[in-house]
């Protein structure tokens, strides 16, 4: 079999295996190749002992119950943070060099979103994210066997209708009929996920929220600038590296980060512990959160 070929086929396994659903057509296109070949490429993968599903619509995916489904599902994938390293890196090679542009389209090809693909998925969690992914692309509500919230203590099980994910898989966006409110749920918390037969009730409801820089998520947004010295630019890039994409220089040995947070809990631990590094520019909604977090520990120290 020739190198392209064995490419093409590689490609489309990872693309039958995703949580997008692809048509024969849109597969094809996505290849570069004619839709006669996507159908024997399928054929080829059936032969060599896949279960091949063809879903409403023309849709074809690859089976979970295939032996070597959960193998091909846990290939390296890059989180947003991972990704951008990684652009930097390519970026930092010289335009001359060759290597420059094959990696570029490689990675472009290979990874079919915009971060280049989502999350690393390992160990006793992958079997729970397969699920999850099941029950994204079928619409299918599921429940959240034994899952450990954090916040009331309490282990037990949630019917949730899961539709998306955050960026490395860690935390599934899921509504929550019981409560009616859009929530992430840590897939480390969950004993295990059982996919019912019920679909979505609420699909009208779904609401993905964000997620800031300093990895804090909520459903609005608040605009934060901040003039940052050397000292604070470069642990803000090393700690939290999508940062860097919101930082521009304003001046010798200066730079300004103009960013949207979800909360001034993150962006405030980071200002707080370099005070004497950093000016907080036209946000005087944070400069009073700081004030009262420093009052309280004051008052604290006080007692």
């Amino acid at each position: 079999m020739d190198q392209p070929k064995l490419e093409r086929m590689l490609r489309l396994m990872k693309l039958m295996t995703g949580n997008v659903n692809y048509t024969v057509n849109d597969l094809a296109e996505r290849l570069d190749t004619s839709y006669r070949s996507i159908y024997r490429y399928i054929e080829t993968f059936k032969d060599a002992g896949f279960v091949v599903h063809k879903l409403d619509g023309g849709v074809y995916k690859l089976g979970k119950e295939s032996r070597y489904f959960k193998d091909i599902s846990q290939l390296v994938h890059f989180t947003d943070e991972e990704a951008h390293i990684v652009n930097q890196l390519i970026e930092g090679l010289d335009d001359t060099n060759m290597l420059k542009n094959n990696l570029r389209k490689k990675l472009s090809t290979v990874y079919n979103c915009t971060s280049m693909a989502t999350s690393i998925v390992r160990g006793k969690h992958a079997a729970n994210v397969n699920r999850l992914l099941e029950a994204i692309t079928e619409h299918r509500q599921v429940v959240l066997v034994d899952y450990a919230s954090s916040n009331t203590g309490v282990v037990r099980n949630r019917v949730v209708e899961p539709f998306g994910f955050t960026t490395n898989y860690v935390q599934a966006w899921c509504f929550e009929p019981e409560s009616g409110l859009n929530k992430l749920f840590k897939t480390s918390r969950i004993g295990s996920v059982e996919v019912l037969d019920t679909p979505w009730q609420h699909e009208e409801c779904h609401e993905m929220g964000y997620i800031d820089i300093f990895r804090l998520k909520g459903f609005n947004q608040m605009r934060v600038r901040l003039e940052l010295g050397m000292r604070s630019r470069n642990l803000l890039v090393e700690e939290y590296p999508l940062a860097e994409r919101d930082i521009v220089p304003c001046g010798a040995g200066k730079w300004m980060l103009d960013t949207m947070v979800c909360d001034y809990a993150g962006v405030g631990r980071f200002v707080i512990g370099l005070m004497d590094d950093i000016r907080i520019v036209d946000t005087p909604d944070l400069e009073a959160y700081i004030c009262n977090k420093a009052k309280a520990v004051l008052e604290k120290v006080g007692d």
